[in-house]
């Protein structure tokens, strides 16, 4: 494995590394107030699994970092927080001018990995960011949001979440026109934490190649949160990208398995398992009689796999969602690891060429195709003034 990790490395320090889901924004807002004059993500970051010298050790060569608001917060409270995390992240990059900067597009990507940077892009996790309106979704675009996740872990009133209770039994025909707006925008419909029936209404309607910016495949570990063969063959016609996460949760059916049995103890207490408070303080008395397992680095190796056998080598990627989750694989212990997974995959087989498609070459070719329909849909048509209150009523 030595020889291979070295060539990883290198391999890393020829072609970016583009990761599609961190959430460090919602940490540094949570741990520090947003306040970034009381850290120094030049050093080690307390509690975190991302800073500086972890990023330029793991290879990492562009990042979509998350402006992720909780879908507790909904309307102008959701939309003012999303703005205050975009902020948070513009000023993140600001601060580092010498390791961060901003890109807006794949030559963005290209030209700030050509100078050594780290090509910063941002997305939006959830529909709820934008508060049904398609101007604010705009205004979004313009302050560099590449992607949009449809939902996060609840409904939005035009779409459902993949564990949510249905309501919809996919899109609506608002949803429809948001997925359409985007396109014209160019900005990146991104299916992770949506329903299975939201996926296959989307890629029904799809007009340029969408993402999975950090889920995994379900035929590997059955989550929700996964994706189906069928979608990941319908993914591929599309010409999109599954970009695979290290969530332990979605990555193993051991760990899978454990946190369904904690759901199920939470439930028996009369208590609400969304509640992210109430599932850490009876966790840790669950945990204790029932030892939580680890998920391994092989075990993501397995889910990238598996998307390449069903979709094909062009339509796989990562997005790790470090600082998203409270556990991580054991070998992927933050974004410094990021050359193991390379290395476990150069071991199974990969050729180079494969794997610098894994970790940027295929996400910037669906970016780029992104691009190219916006260019083209920009010109037939101008913005939507469509409103959810004239194409979904009751």
């Amino acid at each position: 494995m030595t020889g291979h990790l070295a060539t990883a490395h290198a391999l890393l320090r020829r072609h970016p590394l583009v990761d599609g889901h961190n959430d460090l924004p919602w940490a540094l807002r949570t741990r520090f107030g947003g306040d970034l004059d009381r850290l120094d993500l030049a050093g080690p970051v307390p509690g975190t699994q991302t800073d500086l010298p972890r990023l330029r050790r793991g290879g990492v060569g562009g990042q979509f970092w998350s402006v992720y608001v909780p879908g507790t917060l909904q309307g102008d409270s959701a939309v003012a927080a999303t703005l205050e995390q975009v902020d948070l992240v513009h000023r993140m990059i600001r601060a580092h001018p010498d390791d961060l900067e901003l890109a807006l597009g794949a030559d963005d990507v290209a030209a700030a990995f050509a100078r050594g940077r780290i090509a910063s892009l941002l997305g939006a996790e959830g529909g709820h960011s934008i508060a049904n309106s398609l101007g604010v979704l705009r205004v979004l675009h313009r302050l560099g949001v590449r992607y949009l996740t449809l939902t996060h872990n609840v409904n939005v009133p035009w779409a459902d979440s993949a564990t949510d209770v249905p309501a919809i039994g996919g899109l609506s025909p608002f949803g429809r026109e948001v997925v359409r707006e985007m396109h014209r925008l160019g900005m990146l419909v991104d299916l992770s934490h949506v329903a299975a029936d939201t996926a296959r209404d989307v890629l029904a309607v799809a007009e340029a190649p969408v993402v999975f910016s950090h889920s995994g495949a379900r035929a590997v570990c059955d989550s929700p949160r996964n994706v189906p063969d069928d979608l990941l063959r319908r993914l591929a016609a599309n010409g999109g990208v599954c970009m695979v996460t290290f969530v332990p949760d979605f990555v193993s059916p051991r760990c899978r398995a454990w946190a369904l049995g904690l759901r199920t103890e939470v439930e028996r207490r009369g208590l609400d398992p969304r509640d992210a408070g109430v599932r850490a303080t009876v966790g840790a008395e669950y945990a204790a009689e029932h030892p939580r397992p680890r998920a391994s680095l092989a075990e993501v190796a397995d889910h990238v796999e598996h998307v390449r056998t069903v979709a094909g080598i062009d339509h796989v990627g990562i997005g790790g969602d470090y600082d998203g989750t409270d556990d991580v694989p054991d070998g992927l212990d933050d974004v410094a690891c990021y050359p193991a997974l390379v290395a476990e995959l150069l071991g199974r087989g990969w050729s180079q060429d494969d794997c610098v498609k894994l970790v940027g070459g295929n996400v910037l070719r669906v970016l780029r195709e992104a691009e190219a329909v916006s260019r083209s849909a920009a010109a037939v048509r101008g913005p939507s003034t469509a409103r959810i209150e004239d194409l979904d009523r009751p």
